[in-house]
């Protein structure tokens, strides 16, 4: 029995759901509007202002798209109403980023700056040299995106340098010790 599943995702003020054939879902609210398609087997209904997910058996593919279908549903939901941001710290001498307009300038030790262009949907701010704020409504495409801003320069064990979430914790190394 998928606990996930079972509960039902409130819609929130402001947030207009609309359930298409097909298990198609689109969902807007006052940040903008989000699509997506579920599998056919799971039903999905909107009872008293609140998305049901209801699997038909207990197969195990049945079992497995229950609560992953419900968790999309309420990300997207929480989406459009509030939006989703990561934010990244840059940590070394000389690292720092900047933004010019709608591209993200960071410069990281490299003999050339690296210049990302924002994807669709996606917005960057940068508040200091050494922070980098990832937003959107979409919390998979967020992620994603700080994901590939965080592999360009990874922490190092070492000296902690490099490009970190805002809560993560680098293990710290002991460097080589001289006799």
């Amino acid at each position: 029995m998928s606990r996930i599943g079972n509960m039902p995702v409130k819609i929130l003020d402001g947030v207009t759901v609309t359930i298409e054939e097909n298990n198609s879902l689109v969902v807007k609210g006052k940040l903008g509007e989000l699509k997506d398609s579920f599998d056919n087997t799971l039903k999905i209904n909107e009872v008293d202002g609140e998305i049901v997910v209801e699997r038909p058996n207990d197969s195990k593919v049945a079992k497995s798209l229950h609560g992953l279908t419900r968790s999309l549903i309420f990300n997207m939901v929480e989406g459009v109403s509030k939006g989703y941001e990561k934010k990244l710290l840059i940590k070394g001498v000389g690292y720092r980023a900047n933004k010019k307009g709608k591209k993200l300038d960071i410069s990281l030790g490299f003999s050339h700056p690296v210049i990302m262009e924002d994807p669709e949907g996606i917005t960057t701010e940068c508040p200091e040299d050494t922070t980098i704020i990832v937003k959107g409504i979409d919390k998979q495409a967020v992620g994603n995106y700080a994901a590939k801003i965080r592999e360009l320069r990874k922490p190092e064990p070492y000296k902690g340098k490099g490009i970190r979430y805002e809560n993560e914790h680098v293990r710290r190394k002991e460097g080589k010790l001289a006799n």
